[in-house]
């Protein structure tokens, strides 16, 4: 058994064009979730909120604040709009009643899934396409491109979320 050679440090030049790559990539990622929602008038921080409270039902307004580390004033714009229209529905936290739990609606759901196939798609695709990158180390080289002092707390929302990964 031979051990595996060290990591390679990559030159500028290969890490500016990763970054690219990753613009690129992140453009097209959300191109189609965006014409979805522009028919619904709404932009990128609707697909977040609708995104998350979807994958942790019942979460607190704390804990989405927390993942996307906007203001209060920015979420709570989204989430009246959300709640107005009828995605996202909020009921009082048993043990504390000032807590406001976050879930989607039939109708919240619907769209949630409207969003996720197109991107399900690509992802699906590129694993395809790159047989040689399995998801688990993609899954590793993305978490390791999140900064040391969140990674934590994305560990602990990925196991809560049930996405067990050696991350989890």
């Amino acid at each position: 058994m031979t051990d595996a050679p060290p990591p390679r440090t990559l030159s500028d030049a290969e890490a500016t064009a990763l970054i690219e790559l990753l613009f690129f990539a992140y453009r097209d990622f959300v191109s189609d979730p965006d014409e979805i929602l522009a028919g619904q008038s709404f932009g990128r921080a609707h697909h977040r909120v609708i995104h998350f409270v979807g994958r942790d039902p019942g979460m607190t307004v704390a804990q989405l604040l927390d993942i996307l580390r906007i203001t209060k004033q920015s979420l709570g714009r989204v989430l009246k709009e959300l709640i107005s229209k009828g995605y996202i529905y909020q009921r009082e936290g048993e043990a504390d009643r000032r807590q406001r739990l976050l879930h989607l609606s039939d109708r919240g759901e619907a769209l949630r899934q409207q969003l996720l196939v197109p991107q399900m798609a690509r992802v699906r695709r590129a694993m395809t396409e790159v047989a040689a990158l399995s998801e688990p180390r993609f899954r590793d080289m993305l978490f390791h491109m999140i900064s040391l002092e969140n990674r934590d707390d994305v560990r602990l929302w990925l196991k809560r979320a049930g996405q067990g990964s050696e991350h989890g």
